[in-house]
């Protein structure tokens, strides 16, 4: 067995596929270049480095379960000039995160709010944590199936694991009693220990009608606004831009005047909450802020 021989064989005894796959041309350069052994060596374990970490963020993203994959490159801040990008480079920071801290974006549909929260979310897996993404119908959904089956803990854990939760589309359909109840309990279960990014073509003021009671609509806002970063989008749809542009869509009249949504200050000053919710047991009633253990 010739030395090349036995090197591939100890590469993929130790698992060092990117190297044993680059062994031959690594040795032609280190040939020609006749590099130290010390810089010799940097090279072929940064080789195995690199693609590990290729892998690694590859199956990240897809765990995190994105509808797609977005930058803050990709987005047109030209086009939404409401945004704030000092407010947005602060965010990439990414010291809301290690903060547990939330992020709120609100504006009508078509904004580019998914997009600035797969970005941030992206962000976040680069920097080596945990995302999960969600619409907030399919989140409730889930979880409702899993408390009428009696494994809400378990499931629960899901959406608490990641340090990172995106809910999307928060508003676009009411919930129900069970649903308002469960996603009390998720964001009092995350409250200073996850970071929740959420979107909403709902202003704060309208959240009563989201869940159906203004007091668990209330308590919940108190504990995602508590610690949070509010970024109101008053602009146009970029879905609909290009179609504009060619005159088949006229500006309505709500749009052109972009009316601002209310921002998290009008809610500071409401009740406060007393201490963060414990830990529901499966099997006991779900219950919330202004709702009574037999939905009455």
């Amino acid at each position: 067995m010739t030395p090349i021989e036995r090197l591939q064989t100890s590469l993929t005894s130790l698992g060092l596929k990117a190297v044993e796959a680059r062994l031959e041309n690594l040795l032609e350069q280190a040939a020609k270049k006749e590099p130290g052994y010390a810089e010799f060596l940097d090279e072929l374990l940064g080789c195995e480095v690199d693609a590990r970490r290729t892998r690694y963020l590859r199956a990240r993203l897809q765990l995190a379960h994105f509808p797609f994959v977005k930058t803050f490159e990709q987005f047109d801040f030209g086009f939404q000039p409401s945004i704030d990008e000092k407010q947005i480079r602060e965010l990439r920071t990414l010291r809301f995160v290690h903060e547990a801290s939330n992020v709120i974006l609100l504006g009508p549909p078509g904004v580019g709010k998914t997009h600035l929260s797969v970005a941030l979310a992206e962000a976040a897996i680069q920097s080596g944590f945990g995302a999960y993404f969600m619409t907030a119908h399919d989140l409730v959904t889930d979880l409702g199936r899993a408390y009428r089956e009696g494994r809400l803990d378990r499931r629960m854990r899901v959406y608490l694991a990641p340090k990172v939760l995106i809910i999307d589309e928060m508003g676009y359909l009411p919930l129900d009693d069970l649903g308002a109840t469960i996603f009390f309990q998720l964001v009092s279960a995350r409250y200073e220990r996850g970071s929740i990014i959420l979107t909403s073509n709902k202003s704060y003021g309208d959240w009563g009608s989201i869940f159906g009671d203004p007091i668990i609509a209330t308590a919940i806002l108190d504990r995602l606004l508590h610690h949070s970063t509010t970024i109101n989008i008053r602009g146009e749809s970029y879905r609909l831009k290009d179609r504009r542009k060619a005159g088949l869509f006229p500006r309505t009249e709500e749009e052109a005047r972009a009316a601002p949504f209310p921002s998290s200050d009008t809610l500071q000053n409401g009740p406060r909450r007393q201490g963060s919710a414990a830990p529901r047991k499966t099997g006991a009633p779900l219950t919330a802020p202004g709702r009574s253990g037999d939905g009455s």
